[in-house]
């Protein structure tokens, strides 16, 4: 890939909404897949009243609408100011208490799982129905839109061409708990290929210090995962 074009791919401008400030890609097909859209906010004239606690909208009591799903409520059900990266905004936004709850949750992500993405870990690559396997470095890119695999030979998978991840495990630790992450499987479509093609991760065994790296990825992959499922059904 050019640098021209990779550039391009990255490009980010400042916009105003009524919202708030906001840094999103400068073409929107290269935005991130975890994004969402701005919700549209309920129309004043229908919502007389805070739809959290029924309180009476009056010259004392304003209405506000959360920036997260833009229903009206009172300062005191949507006094907080919460980061919303999802949105891309620049500043916290203001959010109802539910919504506040969940992009609390997602900063989690923003703040460990999605470096650990970037940073990548090692693992055996399987493509198709090829019983060789590759070892590889995968990692998200910067600009989170596709995952990367470096080795003796290299690709890149467009993650809005994922159609399905599943998250291989094996056995059960001594005294109960979960069972324990050794890799992944994924399908996505393929460019010009027929059909979905299939993709195999499984960690190496040998060094402590990678695999516990590759377990790592893969938590962090299962998370991002769901975040891409809740943008495609938004």
């Amino acid at each position: 890939m050019s640098s021209e074009v990779a550039a391009r791919r990255d490009a980010k401008k400042l916009v105003r909404s009524p919202s708030g400030l906001r840094m999103v890609p400068e073409h929107r097909a290269f935005g991130s897949p975890f994004g969402l859209e701005e919700p549209q906010w309920v129309p004043d004239k229908e919502c007389p009243r805070c739809m959290q606690c029924d309180a009476k909208f009056d010259f004392l009591t304003r209405k506000h609408h959360c920036r997260r799903c833009g229903k009206c409520f009172c300062d005191k059900c949507c006094g907080q100011k919460v980061a919303l990266r999802r949105m891309c905004f620049v500043d916290p936004v203001r959010q109802c208490a539910e919504c506040a709850l969940v992009s609390h949750k997602e900063a989690e992500f923003y703040d460990k799982q999605l470096k650990v993405l970037l940073s990548g870990a090692t693992f055996l690559v399987t493509f198709g129905n090829s019983e060789k396997p590759e070892t590889m470095v995968c990692r998200l890119s910067n600009n989170q839109r596709y995952l990367i695999l470096d080795g003796d030979s290299r690709h890149e998978i467009e993650i809005a061409r994922i159609s399905t991840v599943q998250i291989l495990t094996e056995g059960f630790p001594p005294g109960g708990g979960n069972a324990r992450a050794t890799g992944m499987s994924l399908q996505y479509a393929a460019p010009g290929a027929e059909g979905m093609t299939q993709l195999k991760l499984r960690a190496a065994e040998d060094a402590n210090a990678s695999r516990r790296q590759a377990t790592a990825w893969l938590a962090a992959m299962h998370k991002a995962t769901k975040l891409l499922y809740e943008s495609r059904d938004q």
